[in-house]
């Protein structure tokens, strides 16, 4: 059927997605109402969608499908050791916690810090830890480094895109990535080729 009114198609129920009611995350278009976990059906935001190919989760589902198992990992909150993973299609084997653990006493954060691999902004090459991460571009961002690389705006997932690793507010991308010419961008002359 031909797309006659025009929006993208909602990634999750295939619908139109017209403008007012849009939600864009790794490239794709939502509806408000359809920006929601898989795993467990809240309602997301820029600063809690964690998405994986073509996958929206909210960061606990994230941590829980996509992150590290094991013994000391996701022992925070949301997340129950007695957790099987049944409803996100995993299975995890339950060992002898007494057989994985270090015979040393150790402090745990400092345990933390060795075990857990954190996640670099490509902005400023800080860790980013759960608490400060916003996703775009499939790369992990914090709230204060994801602003647009030009003008220095701040970013959501309703008015970010990306292009080679770096992210941009729609305006910008448009003015310096998007077509030229009469008519694109504002301009009102065509240069003359000498």
């Amino acid at each position: 059927m031909p797309n006659w009114g025009g929006g993208a198609k909602c990634g999750a129920c295939e619908k139109t997605v017209y403008h007012a009611e849009e939600i864009q995350c790794n490239g794709r278009s939502f509806h408000k109402t359809c920006f929601l976990c898989m795993g467990c059906r809240k309602a997301l935001d820029s600063t809690t969608v964690a998405a994986h190919e073509s996958e929206i989760y909210c960061k606990t589902c994230y941590g829980r499908k996509y992150g590290p198992k094991g013994i000391g990992f996701g022992q925070g909150a949301g997340c129950l050791s007695t957790d099987t993973g049944d409803h996100l299609g995993l299975n995890l084997q339950q060992g002898s916690p007494k057989s994985a653990r270090p015979s040393t006493p150790t402090n745990p954060s400092k345990f933390a810090k060795k075990m857990v691999d954190v996640d670099k902004c490509p902005r400023c090459g800080k860790s980013v830890y759960a608490a400060e991460k916003i996703m775009g571009g499939g790369k992990p961002w914090h709230k204060t480094c994801f602003r647009c690389a030009i003008c220095g705006k701040s970013l959501e997932s309703t008015n970010v895109t990306d292009k080679d690793g770096e992210l941009y507010c729609k305006v910008c991308y448009a003015k310096n990535f998007g077509p030229k010419g009469i008519g694109f961008g504002g301009l009102t002359q065509v240069e003359k080729k000498e």
